[in-house]
């Protein structure tokens, strides 16, 4: 097996803590020194599996490949130790690691294998029915991870053979580790292609802001193939020596009984799963609710990210857990790059300050910087920051200048705190002349008492260039109607800033994210409606 430390320095983390616990999952408790050699044999699987391919090559060259020069391997495992070992194992064999969703359709998962056109297939007893032909139809490797680590399973051979460490492969921190998938809100998913300097930046940022620790235990419940479950909570737990307690998958219910065994000091997630657990204590019984409030009380940190977090939701969790989240903001691309204060004051609407080793700078129209409380786009530079979509040259070039990353989110800075507007493209609207926020219109729509949730988006319109559009939830058994949403919204909003167009959905379009899906907003209103005039 692969005993060599190559120049990966989660390795080095993972043997300094040895004995200590991981991963807790559904099948247990595992140790660091587990991990290790867990992954260690599905490098070495990855490995053997490509030599196989190439066998008659390396008998004539009188030699096996004892790298996968950056092959990508996607996986599809379900949250838990295999998960953490297959993309350990990944690295480990220098191969670049690409993260599937789950409950991804087929021709989902066949657009990721195959824009990132990957050598081979890892995947879990769940998932082998929907990759195993996919692998078939186009020739590629198929690994189900109980045959690479088959000696955790005695009804297996072992069929792993042991590769010397004097063949294990010497990563670079320059060279490509993972490919991410986009959410893909606006546009086709692009892969992110991060190296593993820019993994181990994106890593240390948040241990020096957010002080972790090897006492630390965090609680899993996003999904693994964004950099919020993988980067903030999974990969910053394992290189400190932490704990990393991993849910198969997102259970309100099954999130607050952790919570309640009072062994977890962190917490991170979105506001859609802070919302669901609100509505879980809602329903609890009175003793329930104070055992689940007290527990609360114990973390040491809770936080929220990757969608904007409405007040309402901040004050509501305040009070049930005692706690004030903790905003920062983050993309795909960039890792985090702005956050609140783990000290300090926190101000609801507010992502922070740039995080250490992060510059961000505000940028206008013109191409140059704004002044304090002028909107601009968020430009982002630093060792955390990608090098290249996956595959789309002219898409890189155009995504950075004079060597900024563009993130394409508006904000404005007040009292040196940056604030976010939203996206520049979809939530900054233009409207009679005016550029307002929808993220500011949604957070005051919020406040009506029959409204839920609710999503706002530009609408094209030939006089006004784009029309404020409400698309909303409401509370069970609340109606609303336009004209009554528009004299209640006039005493809080500009007359510019008030909605035009109202649509009622039983749900709003969202990702596995949690983020709604604007563009999938917009194509819901009737193209009769686009053409009526404003009441």
């Amino acid at each position: 097996m692969i005993s060599r430390a190559s120049r990966l320095p989660f390795i080095a983390h993972a043997q300094r803590h040895g004995k200590r616990t991981a991963v807790v999952d559904s099948q247990g408790s595992f140790a660091y020194n587990e991990l290790l050699d867990a992954s260690s044999r599905v490098a070495t699987a990855l490995l053997a599996s490509r030599n196989d391919d190439q066998r008659n090559e390396a008998q004539r060259n009188k030699v096996q490949r004892s790298d996968l020069q950056e092959d990508r391997v996607a996986f599809l495992i379900t949250p838990g130790f295999p998960w953490v070992a297959v993309q350990w194992g990944i690295w480990r064999a220098g191969g670049v690691a690409v993260p599937l969703p789950l409950n991804s359709t087929r021709p989902e998962l066949e657009f990721f294998i195959d824009d990132a056109q990957a050598s081979a297939l890892v995947f879990d007893a769940q998932a082998a029915s929907l990759l195993a032909p996919i692998a078939a139809a186009r020739g590629i490797r198929a690994l189900p991870y109980e045959q690479l680590l088959p000696r955790q399973s005695p009804d297996l051979p072992d069929i792993v053979p042991d590769i010397t460490s004097d063949v294990a492969p010497d990563i670079a921190s320059d060279r490509r580790a993972m490919i991410l998938y986009t959410s893909g809100t606006t546009s086709r998913p692009k892969g992110v292609v991060t190296t593993h300097a820019n993994v181990a930046a994106q890593i240390e940022t948040l241990l020096e802001a957010w002080e972790w620790s090897p006492d630390d235990r965090i609680l899993l419940c996003l999904p693994l193939h964004h950099v919020h479950g993988i980067i903030n909570v999974v990969s910053c737990a394992l290189w400190s020596g932490a704990t990393c307690h991993m849910l198969p998958r997102f259970d309100a219910n099954a999130v607050w009984d952790c919570i309640a065994s009072g062994g977890v000091t962190l917490f991170m997630a979105v506001p859609t799963v802070y919302v669901k657990l609100i509505a879980a204590w809602d329903e609890a019984s009175p003793q329930r609710r104070a055992e689940l409030s007290q527990a609360c009380f114990r973390l040491r940190l809770m936080v929220s990210g990757s969608a904007a977090l409405p007040v309402s939701t901040l004050h509501r969790w305040k009070e049930i857990s005692g706690h004030i989240l903790l905003e920062r903001y983050g993309m795909t691309e960039i890792g985090m790059a702005l956050s609140n204060s783990l000290r300090g004051e926190r101000i609801p609407g507010s992502v922070g300050r740039p995080l250490p080793g992060v510059e961000v700078q505000l940028i206008g129209e013109n191409g140059a910087l704004v002044s304090p409380g002028t909107p601009g786009e968020i430009e982002v530079r630093g060792p955390s920051v990608f090098g290249e979509y996956w595959r789309q040259p002219e898409a890189t070039r155009a995504a950075f200048r004079r060597g900024w990353f563009r993130t394409g989110d508006t904000a404005v800075v007040e009292n040196d705190l940056y604030r976010i507007l939203g996206r520049t493209n979809i939530d900054i609207l233009k409207t009679g002349g005016h550029k307002v926020s929808a993220l500011e219109i949604e957070e005051t729509l919020r406040e009506h008492p029959a409204v839920a949730e609710c999503a706002v988006v530009g609408v094209a319109d030939p006089e006004w260039g784009e029309r404020v559009a409400a698309a909303v939830v409401l509370n069970k058994g609340d109606a609303l109607d336009l004209p009554s949403l528009r004299i209640w919204a006039k005493d809080l909003l500009a007359p510019h800033k008030v909605p035009s167009l109202l649509l009622v959905l039983d749900a709003l379009p969202r990702n596995a994210m949690g983020k709604v899906m604007k563009p999938a907003v917009a194509a819901l209103f009737p193209t009769a409606a686009r053409g009526d005039s404003i009441p």
